[in-house]
């Protein structure tokens, strides 16, 4: 029995080793398959590519994409990233990697950059007048954008253009990361340049628009669809990602909200935006749920920064996050079609709720908001006209060129609410405008929190904090 038992271990080592002299040769071909290359070998749900796609087996996310000869030109993807602030900086140090990891990609991602001048740091005395330059060609020269994502490098592969036309030209996927106020005018541009039948787009700007003929919200990603026409359509991605923590490779996750009509199509796009290790993408269908929210949660952040202005701790901001929430999905079932609740349980819910009330740009404005108002002893009541020229000068102040997204979507939501009778249904909401632009006191910002209890009877009773 001993002897049969070592025979038998003997014989499964034996097995085990020409098992793993069968891997270690396969894995010297040249080709594997795309979906086991990408999602290994228990991944059953991606949708089997076009023959034309074939990823080399053991490259490195920093190698340069090999296409396989018998992939044609029409089957790779050139990536165009359009604005270049400090999250459209820090998207591209992902999607420049994934460009030159994907086979599918062109190893060159372009960036569109709005030029202006910039000083270049001085190694030299304070004495010296610093150097100017052109940031495009800053971006190119040093791979860093020093004026809105300084200490962070960008992929070499990510090529700064000024020339809108020449950013966007035969492009296939379009990344939309900038003030949505500027989209209009660059239209034309866009449609003109990019792949004629080809090309989608993903939207990361985090607005709404109002239509004052319907007065209905307006989604951004519906805006660039239309505006674009031929049957564009653009997706979004949203999510819980502090642009310089996404910059410098901190691990989170992120929701892209898509359905380009084709399931290789969604797949490859997640692929692009997805680094397993550090920037973690899940695909839903809810597009409108996902925008509204990214929207939205600015304005609740608004508020968050209230209560960190008042120093009201951690039990007010978590029940003013909770109502927040509420809030928002309600105001998403009452004005868009098809939003599924799941959505915000994804990152581009809750996730992008929290982290924006704890460390987003329009929290620590709001908070340099409040604290103002408190010190000139205004809290009470302040001049309208008073609010906007206070929030313009923080902004100035504290965003180095970048523009708060809050304020113009909390405006949009208010007036949207109050030309459709339903501010008393949205208080908070309604109180954080009114704090913000009305001159209602700072500390006012609880009575927005309210709280319902759903009795025995069935009516709603409700009471405020």
């Amino acid at each position: 029995m001993i002897i049969m038992t070592l025979l038998l271990r003997d014989l499964n080592t034996i097995i085990r080793t020409i098992l793993i002299l069968f891997i270690l040769i396969d894995a010297s071909n040249s080709q594997v398959s795309f979906s086991k290359c990408l999602n290994g070998p228990s991944s059953s749900k991606i949708p089997t590519p076009s023959p034309h796609f074939t990823i080399r087996a053991g490259r490195s996310i920093n190698e340069p994409a090999l296409i396989d000869e018998t992939m044609r030109e029409d089957d790779i993807e050139q990536i165009c990233i359009i604005g270049s602030g400090n999250w459209g900086s820090a998207i591209a140090t992902i999607l420049g990697r994934s460009a030159a990891r994907l086979p599918f990609c062109n190893d060159e991602v372009r960036m569109w950059v709005f030029e202006e001048e910039v000083s270049l740091p001085s190694e030299e005395s304070n004495d010296v007048p610093a150097k100017k330059a052109n940031l495009s060609d800053v971006i190119n020269s040093r791979h860093e954008n020093i004026k809105y994502l300084p200490g962070v490098k960008l992929p070499t592969n990510v090529k700064a253009i000024p020339d809108l036309k020449e950013a966007c030209l035969n492009a296939t996927l379009l990344v939309f990361v900038l003030p949505h106020q500027f989209l209009p005018k660059l239209m034309p541009i866009i449609r003109a340049s990019v792949h004629p039948s080809r090309c989608r787009g993903v939207s990361l700007i985090k607005g709404l628009g109002f239509d004052k003929r319907t007065k209905l919200p307006v989604l951004i990603s519906q805006s660039i669809s239309i505006g674009i026409g031929d049957g564009f359509h653009c997706g979004v991605l949203m999510g819980a990602n502090v642009a310089n923590e996404v910059a410098m490779g901190r691990m989170c996750e992120s929701t892209l909200a898509c359905d380009y009509g084709n399931d290789e199509v969604n797949e490859r796009t997640r692929q692009i935006f997805d680094e397993r290790l550090n920037f973690r993408v899940a695909r839903i269908g809810d597009v409108a749920g996902a925008e509204a929210c990214g929207a939205l949660k600015n304005v609740i952040a608004l508020g968050a920064g209230f209560i960190d202005g008042l120093k009201l701790g951690g039990n007010t901001k978590a029940a003013l996050l909770r109502v927040g929430l509420l809030e928002m999905a309600k105001f998403c079932k009452i004005f868009f079609e098809g939003v599924e609740s799941g959505t915000f349980m994804e990152s581009c819910g809750m996730a992008d709720l929290i982290t924006t009330c704890y460390g987003g740009r329009n929290r620590k404005c709001a908070e340099v908001f409040a604290k103002l108002r408190l010190q000139d002893g205004s809290s009470d009541t302040f001049d309208p006209e008073e609010c906007n020229r206070l929030w313009s000068k923080i902004e100035n102040d504290m965003l180095n060129g970048q523009k708060l997204q809050g304020t113009p979507a909390c405006k949009e939501v208010y007036l949207l609410l109050e030309s459709r009778g339903l501010l008393e249904s949205f208080p908070l909401f309604r109180t954080i405008y009114e704090v913000s632009f009305l001159g209602k006191g700072v500390a006012s910002i609880t009575e927005g929190i309210v709280v319902m209890d759903r009795q025995i009877n069935g009516t709603l009773i409700v009471s405020k904090l």
